[in-house]
């Protein structure tokens, strides 16, 4: 009800009209005392930190609040095109801290705290990692939409807005335990929940032919299990343009809360059955799939991320243009980032044909004219397979529509190769064996328009390999391109003392146009502003020190290298590769040979799936051998090997800082990307690392000389996979035999025989995918050059300076320019707000 339909006289003002609101230090303070006292009930007795950061953010969110709105009057008014991206991971991190830097009052804002004694950064650290996501997918969806809103670029984000994140880590005993992630027990000031706009989703049931209205048969989907999708909107800024954009995340909750019947009868599990079921799709992310229940939990997850986006995008268009769907394929792009939202391709079919009547004809070009896939792997496992059983007990009707896409798309690859059955088997969408898989990478590609991998060798790799027979019959689909991260936040917020004298140097437009750093380039040369590098890093060095301190009662050398490794743990990823390096060092030190030594301290964090045992092994072996090491008196702060528990964002925005020597050590051709490597090259680490991933365009953009690169290229390990002995080359070098007997005689579990065998069996085998062992030797050498760098400070500043001076490539500003050239063609909006 129109709240002015009882209002006789005319209203002095519109109910939406916004209010000034001011960005003086005395604006903030007075709204700050509006929402501390009057909206949290708190007064100066309060001790917790995290009220005052409520009612902070609260008062910025406000702010963002009018530049939000006209950001969208501005899109519906120009009825622009859009993009839609699709993720099951928004890893965004903390936000007050992010919000104040896009708006431009972090200076202001921190001084209005100082004036009521409150320390702003304590109040940054009270919040909460949103906990969206899980690694490196997650954390480029949250740089992306960043990038979009700073570009002014019409793009909403779609996710789920999940109740527990990954999870937190532990460490007990060395070993990882998880706990649950309950990020939103005290809610989140940032989202707005947006009940009109709520979308049923249907699950089971079966599909049947109908006669409708107009006398036309079409499918129907009946005798469902419904939940619902509730959406919570976030506010995305762009940096200082007025732009605010959308990050649409969906709640799953029941039709209704709970069966009266049931629960008048006395069976009160029962009666809220439903709700329990219907909560549990965006209760966790990543449900464990090691089971049949987690594999099905991950299925309603992805098709309800994909539905309930699909349905708000359809509503959107219909409510500006009616059932006319003609311009909407003109009108509209969906970005699927990486494999799990690939169910869109068959949804959005079920909705064109079932909901709004349209032909498969006419319904499959708009479907081919609107889908992009982004490939994020190149682990054909990971590229996911669900039963055709499962899919038709939970998806009967979605089903249906990917046999006929596969049957269509046989049919047109057969015409382009007569009799090749072996081709056809590979590129179908359905693979046959003992059980019927349907393949999703495949249907993303046959329904997408555009395929792009993320790094040059990455998307290299997917025309040569995985997606060959794909890249043969439509080469025009495939592109590459490599991924960023926000300067934003991966420069300017978390290293504010670096950031302020790259501004001092040579002014801030490097924020908004990371090229711009390049400018740095000759003052490497410059002594006086290397003496200042050097004593921001220090000083970074020494806060990372003080953070670790809370968990780790280990004193560090703030002048040793910091040679750091933070990643999800994964075999490909070689955690162990490096921990082996460790043995090696601490051995050395045991065997006296410590002449013109170089004190380390390893740095090692990440996560690993709660159903990965090697994985966890992994783990449990790093912190085994760091209780040997930091525990021997004889060590003598000459080495330190440290496990961070609960690696996140924000313990990433402290580490990055503080990082000398960046590990990117994966086996060639198994990382797609990466993008942490960015990250620490954007604040003056230099990378040792394999010529994989983004590794390769980092050493391009930096040169060789300020890059450690050692290890088998993607071509020398295909070309041994066959002959591969790692027992000979363990044989051959006798420092790696000394590594190996000390992990084979137990000196690191000398109280817990044979838990390590497995790990080291895996590393022996011929089979060992990873080749763990025969990048050992190269990887040692590359070590000592390091080694060597860090001994002349002035010369490995010069390179740290060169490093960040470099990373103008990897800002995601400059991969959603070119995202938007060759797939988008968004066009930017200008917003104006008063």
């Amino acid at each position: 009800m129109p709240i002015n339909k009882f209002v006789t006289s005319k209203p002095k003002s519109s109910i939406t009209q916004l209010p000034d609101q001011g960005m003086t230090k005395e604006d903030l303070i007075d709204d700050f005392k509006q929402y501390y006292i009057h909206l949290l009930g708190r007064d100066e007795r309060c001790r917790s930190p995290f009220y005052a950061g409520e009612a902070l953010s609260l008062m910025i969110r406000d702010r963002l609040m009018e530049r939000w709105k006209a950001t969208h009057h501005t899109y519906k008014v120009e009825d622009c095109r859009r993009v839609y991206y699709l993720s099951m991971e928004f890893l965004m991190g903390r936000t007050l801290s992010n919000a104040m830097l896009n708006l431009g009052i972090t200076d202001v804002a921190t001084q209005a705290m100082y004036d009521l004694g409150i320390e702003i950064e304590e109040l940054i650290d009270s919040e909460p990692d949103a906990g969206l996501g899980n690694g490196g997918l997650g954390r480029l969806a949250a740089c992306i939409i960043d990038s979009c809103a700073t570009l002014q670029l019409p793009v909403v984000g779609y996710g789920l807005r999940y109740e527990y994140g990954m999870f937190t880590q532990t460490i007990v005993n060395g070993e990882q335990v998880e706990k649950p992630d309950h990020w939103l027990r005290h809610g989140n000031a940032w989202e707005i929940q947006r009940l009109e706009y709520s979308h049923r989703i249907k699950f089971g049931g079966r599909s049947r032919m109908q006669t409708d209205a107009s006398g036309r048969q079409r499918f129907c989907w009946v005798d469902t299990h419904d939940v619902l999708a509730v959406p919570f909107d976030t506010p995305v800024p762009g940096y200082q343009n007025g732009t605010v954009n959308s990050l649409r995340l969906w709640k799953a909750v029941a039709t209704e809360e709970f069966n009266l019947d049931e629960f008048n009868a006395g069976d009160y599990p029962e009666s809220v059955a439903a709700k329990i079921t219907a909560e549990n799709i965006t209760m966790v992310l990543y449900p464990n799939d090691a089971n049949e229940n987690g594999k099905e939990l991950r299925l309603r997850q992805q098709y309800f991320l994909a539905s309930a986006s699909l349905q708000d995008v359809i509503a959107h268009w219909i409510g500006l243009h009616g059932e006319d769907f003609n311009h909407f394929a003109e009108k509209s792009c969906f970005q699927l980032n990486d494999t799990h939202p690939s169910i869109a391709i068959a949804e959005l079919m079920r909705l064109l044909m079932d909901i709004h009547g349209l032909t498969w004809d006419a319904a499959w070009r708009i479907t081919q004219g609107t889908m992009a896939y982004t490939n994020h792997t190149l682990l054909p496992e990971a590229l996911g397979k669900w039963p055709v059983s499962l899919m038709k007990r939970l998806l009967p009707r979605l089903m249906d529509i990917i046999f006929e896409i596969n049957a269509r798309f046989i049919t047109e690859a057969s015409s382009h190769w007569p009799g090749d059955t072996e081709r056809l088997r590979r590129m179908s969408i359905i693979e046959e064996g003992d059980e019927q898989q349907v393949r999703m990478a495949n249907l993303a590609i046959v329904g997408s328009f555009s395929v792009n991998g993320v790094a040059e060798l990455h998307s290299q790799l997917l025309k040569q390999g995985l997606f060959s027979d794909f890249y043969a019959l439509w080469p025009y689909k495939f592109n590459n391109k490599t991924n960023g991260v926000s300067p934003r936040r991966w420069l300017a917020a978390c290293n504010p003392d670096l950031a302020r004298l790259i501004t001092e140097t040579i002014g801030d437009c490097w924020m908004a146009d990371l090229s711009q750093i390049k400018k740095l380039e000759p003052y490497a040369e410059d002594a006086k502003f290397r003496e200042r590098w050097r004593e921001i890093k220090k000083a970074a060095k020494q806060r990372l020190i003080d953070y670790k301190r809370q968990q780790h009662n280990i004193d560090l050398n703030v002048e040793a290298l910091f040679d750091v490794q933070v990643k999800r743990i994964h075999e490909y990823k070689r955690q162990l590769l490096n921990v082996l390096h460790v043995i090696y060092l601490y051995n050395r030190i045991k065997n006296g040979d410590t002449e013109n030594w170089v004190a380390r301290c390893v740095l090692i964090g990440g996560k690993a799936a709660p159903g990965y045992r090697m994985a966890k092994k992994t783990i449990k072996l790093i912190n085994n051998v760091a209780q040997v090491i930091n525990s021997d008196p004889a060590i003598g702060g000459k080495l330190a090997l440290i496990f961070l528990p609960d690696y996140r964002v924000s313990a990433m925005e402290k580490i990055c800082p503080g990082a000398d020597l960046s590990e990117q050590i994966s086996t060639a051709g198994k990382e797609a990307s990466g993008t942490g490597n960015m990250k620490l090259m954007m604040n003056g680490a230099i990378t040792i690392g394999t010529l994989d991933g983004a590794n390769i365009e980092i050493r391009e953009e930096v040169g060789d000389d300020n890059f450690f690169l050692f290890g088998l290229t993607e071509e020398q390990i295909e070309a041994r996979r066959d002959h591969y002995d790692p027992v000979a080359i363990i044989d051959q070098d006798e420092d790696l035999q000394q590594v190996m007997h000390l992990l084979e005689s137990g000196h690191f579990n000398q109280f817990e025989p044979g838990i390590f065998d497995d790990l080291i069996n895996s590393i022996k085998s011929s089979y060992d995918p990873w080749m763990t062992i025969a990048d050992f030797r190269s990887f040692v050498d590359a070590q000592k050059r390091v080694e060597d760098a860090y001994r002349d400070k002035d010369h490995w500043t010069k390179m740290s300076i060169l490093n960040c001076a470099n990373s103008g490539k990897f800002s995601t500003d400059r991969t959603i320019s070119e995202y938007n050239r060759d797939i988008w063609k968004l066009i930017p909006q200008p917003i104006k707000h008063k």
